[in-house]
């Protein structure tokens, strides 16, 4: 039977003349960061400090000296990051140049001192450009020359922190006769019974090459069994009746074990198992009046995706522990998503990534490994390019969330908008590859599963990439140049982009700027601001509603996040309202890799940001919101929309009130929009009560009570929608005024309750909980109460406070 020793420990890294200890899986900067040979690079401006670290060769070494007693000992690398030179005992054993590739290694009966030679990543993009000649991308790296995570080379929102060394598993595989070379399950579904088919090839030893192997196959009580005379075969399981695997949302996610043992006379030579289950997937890209769609289809149902754009969780990804890919992953899943889009620029995740998306019902909509750039289709990238994606679809093809593979992001489009046709003429720039190379290597390797070339993409040069009519749409215009309201300008079929920038949590920033002064214009909030005019983007997104607070970061502080909030929901609210036409929002983004200024929900030190809990709100199965009627008699008209992506009908009672600034109701009246199982009821508000601009003291409200949801705004049970015809700083609030009470939550944990009590209108109620205690958090994100209103807002981690501290940590607006 193969037997496998971990190899985590032993490794040293050459450091000048000295020896430090490393840690494997690891990196050069962790492992410098561990011996106090460099300072935190996420903290203050110590990034710049340690630039240094990514322009220098760094050696790793260690004693290989282990007889196992079988006949062949391979040395197998899930990830070498990401050009080096391998050495045993003095001697050559391989090259590598990708981060992305396992790597295996035949050390039979070799021993002695193992050295891994990792050359700089800028000298080995330096020399693959030598070969291929300049590519243009959207930064000045040249990461497009180097099979290596994008994005440690910087992007807007992340650190210039290129990194070494051995960032994912290493052991040695010792076995004798034959081995599990590659297995390839395709799992499908039809007319009630689901198949699997295995393909799967092995390796032979010399003294194994005529020998006669068995190969069994079991999953969910169907077994099946085959004989190899060469070193390849297919075995094929019918199961009947499988439970079928669903997003979160739509049903439940059973999953069953597939085992397969590969043996000969003697027994057992290798094993191999992974979880699968059932369910179809299809892309309709169907042409229709609006264009061409771009709709999942899952089991027969089509699907509106609430998405997330996924980065790296860290800037280090050999530090993402499986416990840490679970919490984030299990806070998107709270907060309503269904999709994660894994971005070009970052990695392929590892395994307990897809194992968690598959416990909890979350799609995977999975990038090649290309992003902003054109990326030359010559050798040596080529074949790496090749062996990469063979080597990362056989690894994830198991994963049932895995629902689509993408060519790229934003790559053909930069090819038509962003004055690269002229200077690319005549020089290969990835358009064989996304439309080329890759489909095909999906094609033979996983052809259950949908591609597309590229996001954004119209499905052809037929129309412009990024054409909002026509397959995925990034729409980036409106956080760059315009107000948030201008999301409801059109109706795109498919959202994979968007989003609005805001700071971190104030205790991210207290850790991560110790001892600053904190302002908008600090050098450490400077330094952790990475998108270009970002600062001026949020003032500017900001002084469109409010009057731009001066010498009050507080306030500038919840302005912000309260503007992020506002300007995704206004987004996710307009799209969802007109589902089937659109098939999908996907925010960017949901997670962070460091503590910084970005469009993240969650920050890089993983506390909520307010937009967290609007995902919450406008991702629920039901939804109320109301909207402008562009095509209605009236330019100041609205609609009401019942958003209802749940199995049953809903047909709420919706109370819908024309209001004073004062809290007066001027009109009012009771509809029943009738939303089908995964459809939207559309209703025109009636005139009398939509809201004068005029006046600039009048908003409506619409309620439907009898459907209580966690985290509901007003009174806390219910669903409510508001409008309000004018910019707040035209709006005539009154000075809010309410109470605060403090109540203990009985039982175990660390919890209270705060109560706010309206007097006046309050305007986006918010409570910042890291402000009482850098652990504290709490069950909902911006609320408008009305006079005579009160909320419970449930806080965690925070230890004994009081009512003066809770009141320091919520905001309101407040135009006094």
């Amino acid at each position: 039977m193969k037997d496998v020793t971990q190899l985590t420990e032993g490794w040293s890294l050459r450091h000048g003349e000295e020896l430090l200890e490393a840690r494997v899986p690891g990196c050069v900067h962790t492992d410098l960061l561990a011996a106090g040979a460099i300072p935190d690079p996420f903290v203050a401006r110590n990034e710049t400090d340690v630039a240094w670290v990514g322009r220098r060769a760094w050696t790793y070494v260690r004693r290989l000296g282990h007889d196992s007693g079988h006949e062949r000992t391979d040395l197998v690398f899930d990830g070498l990051d990401t050009a080096a030179y391998l050495t045993l005992a003095g001697r050559p054993l391989g090259t590598t140049r990708n981060m992305h590739r396992t790597y295996r290694f035949d050390v039979t009966g070799r021993t002695g001192e193992l050295e891994i030679r990792f050359a700089s990543a800028y000298d080995e993009a330096a020399a693959v450009r030598a070969l291929t000649g300049e590519r243009p991308n959207v930064y000045p790296e040249p990461f497009q020359y180097i099979r290596k995570m994008a994005c440690a080379f910087g992007w807007d929102w992340g650190p210039t922190l290129v990194t070494a060394g051995i960032w994912r598993p290493v052991r040695l595989e010792h076995w004798s006769t034959a081995r599990l070379a590659e297995v390839r399950p395709q799992v499908t579904v039809a007319e009630g019974t689901g198949r699997v088919e295995v393909r799967l090839r092995v390796e032979r030893t010399e003294r194994g090459r005529d020998r006669r192997l068995r190969v069994t196959a079991e999953a969910a009580g169907v077994r099946t069994e085959a004989e190899l005379t060469g070193d390849e075969t297919v075995l094929s399981l019918d199961v009947p009746d499988p439970r079928l695997w669903w997003p979160r949302g739509y049903g439940e996610q059973p999953l069953y074990d597939l085992e397969l043992t590969l043996s000969d006379d003697s027994g057992p030579l290798d094993t191999w198992h992974r979880r699968i289950g059932f369910r179809t997937i299809e892309l309709d890209r169907s042409a229709d009046a609006h264009g061409t769609g771009f709709t999942l289809v899952v089991n027969g149902v089509r699907v509106f995706a609430r998405g997330v754009n996924w980065i790296p969780d860290d800037a280090f990804p050999s530090r993402i522990t499986p416990e840490r890919y679970r919490t984030r992953l299990t806070q998107a899943a709270d907060a309503g998503v269904d999709l994660v889009r894994v971005w070009g620029g970052g990695i392929y995740e590892d395994e307990a990534f897809y194992d968690a998306c598959d416990e909890l019902g979350l799609m995977v909509w999975q990038d090649f490994l290309f992003a902003c750039a054109a990326y030359p289709e010559e050798q040596p990238l080529r074949g790496e390019i090749e062996a990469e994606a063979r080597d990362n679809v056989v690894r994830l093809m198991p994963h049932p969330s895995l629902v689509l593979w993408n060519g790229n992001n934003e790559n053909l489009w930069g090819f038509r908008d962003w004055d690269w046709e002229g200077p690319l003429a005549g020089d290969s720039w990835g358009e064989g590859y996304y439309l080329g190379l890759l489909p095909r290597v999906v094609a033979e390797l996983d052809p259950s599963r949908p591609y597309t070339a590229g996001s954004p993409w119209s499905g052809s040069w037929d129309h412009h990439p990024n054409d909002p009519a026509h397959g995925t749409h990034h729409s980036w215009e409106v956080w760059n140049r315009q107000d948030y309201a201008e999301y409801r300008a059109s109706v795109p079929r498919f959202v994979a982009e968007f989003g609005w920038q805001a700071p971190p949590a104030l205790a991210t920033l207290r850790r991560a700027l110790p001892g600053e002064v904190l302002a908008p214009d600090s050098p450490g909030m400077l330094h952790h601001q990475k998108a270009e005019d970002g600062n001026g983007k949020l003032n500017r997104g900001v002084a469109r509603h409010f009057p731009l607070p001066e010498d009050d970061f507080d306030r500038w502080h919840y302005l912000t996040q309260l503007v992020q909030a506002r300007a995704v929901a206004a987004g996710i609210e307009h799209w969802r309202s007109h589902w089937p036409v659109c098939a999908g929002t996907v925010v960017w983004q949901l997670n962070d890799c460091w503590p910084v200024t970005s469009w993240a929900a969650i920050d890089g030190d993983g506390r909520p940001k307010p937009l967290y809990h609007e995902l919450r709100r406008v991702y629920a199965d039901r939804l109320l919101t109301l909207c402008p009627d562009p095509d209605g008699p009236d330019p100041d008209g609205l609609v009401l929309a019942a958003v209802n992506q749940a199995a049953t009908p809903w047909r709420p009672a919706v109370t819908l009130r024309r209001v004073d600034a004062d809290g007066t109701t001027l009109a009012e009246a009771v509809v029943e929009p009738a939303a089908q199982p995964r459809s939207v009821a559309r209703i025109p508000v009636p005139e009398h009560l939509v809201p004068d601009p005029r006046t600039g003291r009048e908003f409506l409200v619409a309620d439907a009570e009898e459907a209580p949801r966690p985290g509901g705004a007003g009174s806390g049970e219910g669903l409510r929608a508001l409008h309000f015809p004018v910019p707040d700083k035209d709006f005539a609030y009154p000075t809010p005024r309410y109470d605060v009470t403090l109540e203990p939550v009985p039982g175990p944990g660390d919890k209270v309750d705060v109560v706010v009590s309206a007097q006046t209108l309050v305007r986006d109620l918010l409570l910042q909980p890291d402000r009482l205690g850098p652990d504290a958090v709490c069950d909902r994100g911006r609320q408008t109460l009305l006079p005579g209103e009160r909320t419970r807002i449930r806080v965690e981690g925070c230890g004994p406070v009081t009512v003066d501290a809770v009141e320091a940590a919520l905001f309101c607006v407040d135009l006094g």
